[in-house]
């Protein structure tokens, strides 16, 4: 009779085909006539398989005590399976295990795990809501992110994830389904659900699509109450139904059935879907063809618990077609109601037997009956892979949606005519969107909560009627349409008052919300993120700037205003993108480690105090990490906000940038002789000197001259005429604390370059004497002020506005890494002020030495370098000039140099790491410079690597060579090299 029951079974399927249809049926479905399936269903017992159509709720908050309820349920009542609720993933595998032990019959563990495990436990891996997917482009990606869940979910016993949500919301006000659907375009969300379904199956998880027959038009939570359907069958054939019917067809393993009430199928009463045989047996399994296992959604929820008793909710349901019924209370009762059913033919064994062989079938298919505890070793590194961040990071990047972009305002360009105001309405502190705007230019930080006093927000306009820009943010939203996603009517009080002005908006929520802000429509730019953490509001800020593609698409109608398909196409324009090494293909872990492990070194064998290193991988930052002090006691960690005095990095960022602009524009002739541009060598032996032999160091000029050593006394004082302790008359360059020079003096500085000894040879000779000269030069050929030319030509339209000559005059002290003890000279810790002598008695600006700055505005230039003149949306630079700057001018006598750019050892590749410069696989198209306070920084257009490393290895002295010993920059630089590979 089981035989010939299995045989009918089987026939039953394949009639469910629909014909003329290609319909794939749930893979485990072959392991029906399985022989495990049919010796365990031989010998278990009647109430075996009754509890084996429950799924019993778990917290994993704590261990379980002694005595808890789900014990007598595995040993008593032979429960099928498991939901797993709030708690931790440590947790719940310890849990997991305990329980499977104690379980005659493997145990079936499911979670709603819609976004990953972090949907119910903490530290877990969260994605992006599936709203925010609806609005991505790339479903590929959503593959992915199934593909990790199901990962995720096997690490920690688990089997069945009760994903994707497969409901069209079509309604803004539902309260249940909303920003959990990936939104209202049957199609599209249909396709979407079926990618999350695959890559959660081919992780070996069931996926189980909810809530048929479709809860996206409702506006009752069913949680609460019964919610109503009131379309007709066409109407919930082409969209209710329509993301099932696909997901039926791909052979999606699970349907979960919703508590709701649809009155084309069941007129004549208010019987909820999941217990209607007219919508499950007659529509979902007879008329669609599905197969797989049918569950019920939690049968504590009001939308059926409110008009059935446990016992009759349970029989009405497994009599409608589920399978398997979850988060059952009194589940005594509702045993006892089966076998009464059983007993008086409401359920015959038949379809007793055909949903317990269903079930085993899928444990099967699972390998439950192989069954292996999962291991606790490594879990919490398993789920901090870098990998899953990506994934998550490039949702949320593709899910961003712009909305408006009146005047093409984004992405921002002309940074140097912007005067910008940060505003976090929502937020009482500094927040990771305004802090990542400050990475691209001056931001001016402003909040305001959003239940603001009149008398701050009027405050607040005053303070902002400077700014020609404003940048606000919407935060701290509900994600639901409870209190009208947490809005209030302060947040339109005060984008109507800002509507004059200039405005992007972004809001960090749900798109619906847009339904409660009328006033947004009056900004110039609109961007919608779905989600509020700290990746969103990151990647937003990137978004304004252009170093992130926006391509993202309303998957919902919001208004007339806001509709579905929405959406403006935003490009990148060649600024730094802030993100993870895996999104270049390297690893987080062993960059993190190889860098590590070195800038500790240092540390150690205290070459420096403190160190920061920045590395960028296809114009894309990929570390950005300080260690250590600014000084040896310890008292200020290193930052980002650190300003470091860039030594002799300031030749190829201070002159050398305006000289090839120059040279770009043809007011600037590399094969003249230098005495063209600087009169001052006409008539002495280095008239013929030509300005590509000086760039190059090939002009024979000395390497340097110790310029305060003929203002010293012979005793060793400071001579009166040149030196004074406080600003008089002509003594007003200052050059340390308490410490000015005569104006006049620098004339004479210039005189003993005049004067300098020529060299015999024009072989390299690396020289600073030339780059003394340089901004005078440059002054003469612009007609402006050499700082200012830099700043408004350059450092400006970069938004590098951090880079400045004497930065005591911009910056507390107590952001400025000290440099040396000097003793000698200006007798003070050198904080502010350059370190370089010569540098120094010019009035700290000069082209050899002078210039400060963070490390993220110093990768700005070089990746503007990189980019060949091009960034930010503007060809700053001339691309050949750049070329002919940066390539090797003299290789025949071993002269290494481009102009003003260091160049690797000619046939570096040959030599040993120890022997090398930089690294030993730094390419021959490479270049950068290094700096005598322990700065160093290089590109190589050949990798498209970008590396930044500074340091203060002359604190307190000079004296200290640990940094060339250890050869800390040519190992670090190489063990990047080494990750790529």
């Amino acid at each position: 009779m089981k035989i010939l029951n299995r045989l009918l079974f089987s026939v039953v399927l394949c009639l469910f085909v629909l014909p003329g249809k290609t319909q794939n049926q749930p893979e485990f479905l072959k392991y029906l006539d399985d022989p495990w399936v049919d010796s365990t269903l031989t010998h278990m017992t009647l109430d075996q398989k009754v509890g084996q159509l429950f799924i019993a709720q778990v917290y994993s908050k704590e261990k379980l005590p002694a005595g808890h309820a789900i014990f007598e349920k595995i040993s008593r009542y032979h429960i099928g399976g498991l939901i797993f609720m709030q708690g931790t993933p440590a947790n719940q595998l310890a849990i997991t295990n305990q329980l499977q032990a104690q379980s005659q019959i493997p145990l079936l563990v499911t979670m709603d795990a819609e976004w990953g495990p972090g949907f119910r436990l903490t530290s877990a891996p969260k994605y992006p809501v599936q709203m925010a997917l609806g609005a991505i482009q790339k479903d590929s990606l959503i593959y992915q992110m199934g593909y990790e869940v199901g990962s995720q979910l096997k690490r920690i016993g688990v089997h069945v994830n009760y994903a994707p949500v497969a409901d069209v919301n079509s309604n803004p006000a539902n309260p249940v389904i909303n920003y959990r659907s990936f939104g209202e375009e049957p199609e599209k969300v249909a396709h979407k659900s079926w990618m999350y379904a695959k890559g959660l199956q081919d992780a070996g998880i069931l996926a189980v699509a909810k809530h048929f027959p479709g809860h996206g038009d409702t506006e009752t939570d069913s949680h609460l109450g019964l919610p109503v359907i009131r379309h007709d069958f066409d109407r919930l054939d082409h969209v209710e139904m329509y993301p099932f019917k696909h997901l039926i067809g791909q052979g999606i393993g699970g349907v979960m059935t919703a508590h709701l009430h649809v009155e084309a199928y069941d007129p004549e009463s208010d019987l909820p879907a999941s217990l209607s045989t007219n919508m499950i047996q007659n529509k979902l399994i007879d008329d669609l063809g599905f197969n797989g296992l049918v569950i019920s959604d939690a049968m504590n929820m009001h939308g059926v618990s409110k008009q059935f008793s446990d016992g009759e909710a349970t029989v009405r349901a497994l009599q409608a077609g589920n399978d398997m019924l979850e988060i059952v209370p009194n589940l005594p009762v509702r045993i006892a109601a089966v076998k009464a059913a059983l007993k008086n033919g409401q359920l015959t064994e038949e379809q007793l037997e055909q949903k317990c062989r269903k079930i085993l079938a899928l444990k099967k298919w699972l390998q439950l009956d192989r069954y292996t505890p999962a291991s606790p070793e490594g879990l919490e590194a398993d789920y901090q892979q870098a990998g899953y961040e990506l994934t998550k990071r490039l949702l949320h990047e593709q899910s961003l949606t712009l909305l408006k972009n009146e005047g093409k305002l984004l992405p921002l360009k002309r940074l140097d005519t912007l005067k910008i105001a940060a505003l976090s309405i929502g937020a009482d502190h500094e927040t990771p969107f305004q802090k990542m705007l400050s990475r691209y230019t001056t931001v001016d930080v402003y909040h305001l909560p959003k239940n603001a006093s009149k008398e701050a927000i009027q405050k607040l306009m005053l303070e902002l009627n400077d700014y020609n820009l404003l940048i606000s943010g919407i935060h701290d939203m509900r994600l639901n349409v409870s209190g009208n996603y947490g809005l209030t009517p302060v947040i339109n009080e005060v984008l109507q008052a800002l509507a004059s002005k200039p405005q992007i908006v972004v809001l960090f929520g749900n798109p619906y919300a847009l339904n409660f802000l009328p006033d947004v429509e009056k900004a110039a730019g609109l961007l919608v993120t779905y989600q509020e953490n700290q990746m969103t509001q990151e990647l937003a800020a990137q978004a304004i700037f252009g170093a992130i593609r926006v391509d993202g698409r309303l998957p919902v109608n919001v208004n007339d205003t806001f509709f579905l398909n929405q959406g403006i196409t935003l490009p990148k324009i060649g600024r730094l993108k802030y993100s993870i090494p895996e999104e270049v293909g390297l690893s987080s872990f062993k960059l993190n480690s190889k860098i590590d492990s070195i800038a500790e070194l240092g540390l150690k064998e205290k070459a420096y105090p403190g160190c920061q290193v920045l590395v960028a991988k296809d114009g894309q930052v990929i570390f950005y990490k300080s260690y250590g002090y600014f000084t040896y006691d310890k008292k200020r960690a290193v930052d980002q906000s650190a300003i470091y005095d860039w030594a002799s990095l300031t030749k190829i960022t201070g002159p050398l940038p305006a000289l090839i602009k120059l040279h770009g524009e043809k007011k600037f002739n590399l094969d003249l002789p230098f005495s063209f541009y600087w009169p001052d060598f006409r008539n002495t032996d280095k008239e013929k000197i030509t300005v590509r032999e000086v760039l190059a160091h090939q002009g024979g000029l000395t390497s340097w001259i110790p310029f305060y050593k003929n203002a010293l006394l012979k005793n060793g004082q400071l001579k009166s005429s040149v030196f004074r302790d406080h600003p008089i008359a002509s003594f007003n360059r200052r050059i340390a604390s308490s410490l000015y020079l005569n104006e006049h003096y620098i004339e004479h500085i210039y005189q003993e370059i005049r004067d300098s000894r020529l060299l015999p040879h024009r072989k390299y000779t690396y020289s600073d004497l030339g780059f003394h000269i340089f901004p005078r030069i440059i002054e003469d050929l612009t007609g402006n002020d050499y700082e200012a030319y830099l700043r408004d030509s350059i450092y400006a339209p970069l938004g590098a506005n951090t880079i400045t000559y004497n930065a005591y005059k911009h910056f507390p002290r107590e952001d400025i890494v000290p440099t040396e003890q000097d003793n000698v000279f200006r007798k003070e810790l050198l904080q502010g002020f350059v370190h370089d002598e010569g540098a120094s008695m010019l009035g700290g600006v000069s082209g050899n030495a002078g210039l400060f700055g963070s490390a993220n505005d110093l990768a700005k230039i070089m990746q503007m370098y990189l980019q060949f003149g091009y960034y930010g949306g503007e060809q700053l630079l001339d691309s050949a000039s750049i070329r002919e700057f940066t390539r090797i001018q003299y290789p025949k006598n071993q002269n290494r140099r481009g102009l003003g750019f260091d160049k690797p050892f000619i046939d570096n590749h040959k030599n040993k790491l120890d022997e090398a410069y930089p690294a030993v696989d730094a390419s021959p198209e490479s270049f950068g410079h290094s700096g005598y306070t322990g700065t160093f920084t290089w590109v190589d257009p050949k990798n498209q690597l970008l590396f930044i490393f500074f340091s203060n290895r002359v604190y307190p002295t000079r004296e200290n060579p640990k940094l060339f010993k250890l050869n800390i920059r040519p190992a670090m630089h190489q063990a990047i090299y080494d990750s790529l590979k």
